[in-house]
């Protein structure tokens, strides 16, 4: 094992039993981790990543998970083959991980203080109460947590996800390992929490010297995190070299591929991403020869028969590939400004240019309390939001979990009925229409969910379920409705034979696309596009997206696009709202709220965003805390709180949303009093 390795992985084999037979979920991986340093490891869903992780902490499913082979050296030990109470002594005190779902890894009928004192418990017995009560607060105390005593006493249902994350790694930090893995610990979270994680991961790791592996699938993370990338695919390692040199030289077709397909801030709008065709192939039909052979531009006859080997591109970089370095296929070529550019749409005669107008809508939910359920409060989710939808256009939502946008859309198209404000379709006021007047213009608009999974009925067929909008509303014959069912599943790029099959039979990109073609079966106008992209691999994100603009395009469709990546909503976006605690706080056109964002807030989830260039190290502006309950919003500006420059008249005087001084042309609103 080398002097400056801390962990070395040797041809590790880690297999399932199934039903279907023993499946290989990581095959022939090897790797090592440097002393001090950060290893990212990088792939889509499916690809071995987890599967490598909790291989090295010995947490596989039993009696299904099996090392088949290989080593894991730690500390001169193979951990493969340490006893059970010896490598009881390692897991969690030298090797630590922070799980990916924290309210999953929680107990939720366990109090925090519980859970987190159990650690000391285990590892150093002879602690007293009162010395693990303490170290307890001390380690919240040093992650960031506010209040640390109060949050021992609470229950992980009661706090943000952000604070979870937190008390994860408060544990995972408890014993002071030598190894923390942490499992894509900010996929769940909003950009500007990930922010506040990143940096406490990294000033903890600067002030332990500890190492870390850092498993994600977001390429601008792992630029920002680590010092070595290895990237995976299909159980196999397809790459591994220095962050620096993969980003600029990456060897394999697959690495190119992910680093294409990714919307970022600095190119134009409404360009068509670069897309991996297809998806990573299943672990019980693996293709012959390269895995990656099947969705790869370049692949020539050699790749269909044979396995490649690792070979070197550069220092410390190899490729797992017959043709490492090879010029591009344009395919997995960077964009440039006017490549796929998409056309605008043609527009549609309509009644009026701006056919969404949303004017001071509120949505309060009532808070019942007490043994004869009073009203004893509102949820403010949304509080006096106008903005406007023209003919073809996208405006997107932006900003963190619990700011009301969800509740925004799903006001818009009348699943909850306002508290108060307007809602014009068209010429039309649809604020106070009856479920059967509604029913009219629900055709007209449509609700793509966040989560598809959730919202498609698993006991239907997919052809059921795309049938059901045409029978609601009366349109065609059984036949008619069957060949339309056909037409949907071709213009969202899925087969025919799709019809047939349940919902749980598709990947998350596929059950995504099943919602959009339910979305668009009735022609809508205007579709709420609810997150649709949250959940997906880069690559299946990129494929989503460019499907989006394709079928706006062509069925001259308007978005209200819904998302807490801002680099995401630029892309797709024409105009963009950014909205906190119920409020739009500034609204104006994509490029310009990238280029001259004005409200601290913008600034902020702008500046939290991860680069995917290790090489560009911008200055960070982390935003502390968390949003406000939106029960009791504070006084003044709702930002004032959590805001840098945040003055006395911040604190006692609602600013409103106005147009900037001199931007009348490109309508440009902030609400700020220091604009």
């Amino acid at each position: 094992m080398s002097k400056t390795s801390i962990l070395e992985i040797k041809n590790l084999v880690t297999s399932f039993d199934t039903e279907n037979g023993r499946i290989r979920a990581v095959d022939d991986v090897s790797f090592n981790v440097k002393k001090g340093a950060t290893l990212g490891i990088v792939g889509e869903s499916g690809c071995g990543k987890s599967v490598t992780a909790f291989s090295i902490m010995r947490l596989l499913p039993q009696p299904s998970g099996v090392i088949e082979q290989g080593k894991i050296l730690f500390d001169d030990m193979d951990i493969v083959r340490l006893p059970a109470d010896k490598m009881h002594e390692i897991r969690g005190n030298r090797i630590s991980i922070i799980f990916q779902e924290p309210m999953t890894a929680l107990n939720p009928v366990y109090r925090i203080g519980k859970q987190l004192g159990e650690v000391f418990t285990l590892h150093f017995p002879e602690m007293t109460d009162a010395e693990i009560h303490s170290e307890s607060v001390n380690l919240l105390h040093k992650v960031g947590m506010p209040e640390p005593d109060k949050r021992l006493t609470e229950y992980p249902h009661q706090i943000s996800g952000g604070m979870r994350q937190r008390v994860m790694i408060s544990m995972a930090l408890a014993c002071k390992p030598d190894i923390l893995i942490a499992d894509e610990p900010t996929t769940a979270l909003d950009v500007t929490i990930q922010a506040q994680v990143l940096e406490l991961i990294t000033r903890l790791q600067r002030e332990t010297g500890m190492s870390v592996i850092f498993i994600t699938h977001d390429l601008g993370v792992i630029a920002e995190m680590c010092d070595d990338v290895v990237v995976m695919y299909a159980g196999k390692i397809a790459e591994k070299a220095p962050v620096e040199e993969l980003f600029k030289n990456p060897g394999h077709p697959y690495t190119r591929g992910l680093l294409s397909s990714i919307p970022r801030l600095e190119n134009p709008g409404k360009i068509k991403l670069s897309i991996i065709k297809g998806m990573v192939p299943s672990l019980y039909e693996l293709p012959d020869g390269c895995r990656f052979q099947n969705r790869c531009p370049d692949a020539e006859d050699i790749c269909k028969t044979r396995i490649p080997e690792m070979k070197k591109v550069g220092d410390n970089h190899f490729a797992a590939c017959h043709f490492p370095g090879k010029i591009p296929s344009p395919a997995f070529k960077p964009l440039q400004a006017n490549d796929l550019k998409v056309d605008p749409p043609v527009n549609k005669t309509r009644e009026s240019e701006n056919f969404l107008t949303v004017s001071h809508l509120k949505m309060h939910f009532p808070i019942y309390g007490g043994i004869f359920r009073r009203k004893v409060g509102n949820v403010y989710a949304v509080d006096d939001v106008s903005l406007t939808i023209k003919s073809s256009e996208t405006v997107g939502l932006v900003g963190e979990s619990g700011c009301g946008k969800t509740t925004l859309g799903r006001t818009i198209v009348r699943l909850y009925k306002p508290t108060d404000g307007n809602i014009y379709f068209g010429r039309k006021n649809i604020t106070r229409l009856r479920q059967k007047e509604l029913r009219d213009y629900r055709r007209n608009m449509q609700m793509i969910f966040q989560d598809p999974f959730e919202s498609l009925n698993s006991r239907h067929t997919v052809g059921d379920i795309l049938e059901e909008p045409f029978i609601i509303h009366n349109v065609g014959t059984p036949d008619e409705r069957k060949e339309e069912v056909k037409t949907l599943l071709y213009k969202v790029g899925l087969p025919e034979h799709a019809a047939t099959r349940f919902p749980h039979e598709f990947s998350g990109g596929q059950r995504q696309r099943i919602g959009i073609a339910r979305a668009i079966a009735l022609k809508p106008d205007l579709i709420i596009c609810d997150e649709p992209v949250s959940a997906l691999d880069v690559s299946i994100q990129s494929q989503i997206l460019n499907l989006l603009m394709d079928l706006q395009k062509e069925m001259n469709l308007s978005y209200l696009f819904i998302a807490h990546d801002l680099a995401v909503v630029k892309h797709i976006s024409d105009r963009i709202a950014v909205m906190y605690l119920g409020k739009i706080v500034e609204f104006t056109d994509a490029d310009t709220i990238y280029k001259k964002p004005l409200h601290p807030y913008t600034r902020a989830l702008i500046s939290a965003i991860p680069i995917p260039d290790p090489c560009i190290k911008g200055e960070k502006q982390v935003l502390t805390g968390d949003v406000p309950s939106p029960v009791n919003p504070p006084a003044g500006c709702s930002f004032h709180t959590r805001c840098p420059v945040a003055i006395d008249k911040c604190r006692s005087e609602q600013p409103l949303l106005l147009p900037v001084p001199g931007t009348a042309g490109t309508e440009h609103l902030v609400s700020c009093h220091l604009v």
